[in-house]
């Protein structure tokens, strides 16, 4: 059979200037100013990853971020994101609805009592489905539960914080408003924003020596290299 022949991919573009980006910081220092959302009709669960994948990461970071340009991570190698989620105070929670994915959040326990939630949001085909306040409840209910639920050994939570910028969702602010937070701190400066159509995938090594060194020869049944539990299903 023919190899199939790759689309093409788009055209390389230079960083773009952004002038003027302005970033809240935005708080919650009681478990009750937490406000609910309404539920979506969407049945949505979440479930924390208990095996951490810098991988998986990658993808979701892709998948939720491009389209609101999260490029702050282009810069890192596999090494990097398998540092960043091996650590004991980070909790990462993937959001199923439909049995499909449908988002996730990352939260860091930090010292004296801080949790920051670096990433929370939703997969495109969720977007525009009533599913963002929910989302962010569950995800400040978890960052509450700090100690219990995730990053044993850390002590409670005493201030749920996280940052936003009008490079986020145009509804990012208001949702985060509406759930209970207030606007700590306010900057604004000039960003560059890489093109988040062409996002580097970092791996641990090129993998093309060795599929090229174990590729069999014509007429060989590519079957044969198969391992033993592919080998019996076979």
């Amino acid at each position: 059979m023919a190899d199939r022949v790759a689309p093409a991919s788009p055209p390389a573009s230079p960083p773009v200037e952004v002038p003027a980006v302005t970033e809240w910081a935005m708080e919650m220092r009681d478990p009750a100013d937490l406000r609910p959302a309404p539920r979506p009709d969407l049945e949505m669960t979440f479930s924390r990853a208990r095996v951490p994948s810098p991988d998986v990461s990658r993808a979701l970071y892709a998948a939720v971020g491009a389209r609101v340009c999260w490029t702050d991570r282009f810069g890192w190698s596999h090494a990097d994101w398998d540092a960043w989620v091996a650590r004991p105070e980070l909790g990462t929670w993937l959001v199923m609805a439909e049995g499909t994915l449908a988002g996730y959040f990352e939260l860091e326990a930090q010292p004296g009592g801080d949790t920051e939630i670096h990433l929370v949001g939703l997969t495109p085909a969720f977007v525009g489905q009533g599913c963002g306040g929910y989302l962010v409840e569950q995800c400040v209910r978890r960052a509450w539960a700090r100690g219990d639920l995730w990053a044993p050994g850390t002590g409670p939570t005493g201030r749920v914080w996280l940052r936003t910028s009008t490079l986020d969702h145009p509804n990012a602010l208001a949702n985060y408003e509406r759930r209970g937070f207030r606007v700590a701190s306010e900057t604004v400066k000039a960003k560059s924003v890489p093109d988040p159509r062409l996002a580097p995938w970092p791996l641990p090594h090129d993998p093309r020596p060795a599929v090229a060194a174990a590729r069999p020869g014509r007429g060989a049944d590519p079957m044969s290299e198969l391992d033993p539990v592919s080998e019996a299903i076979r």
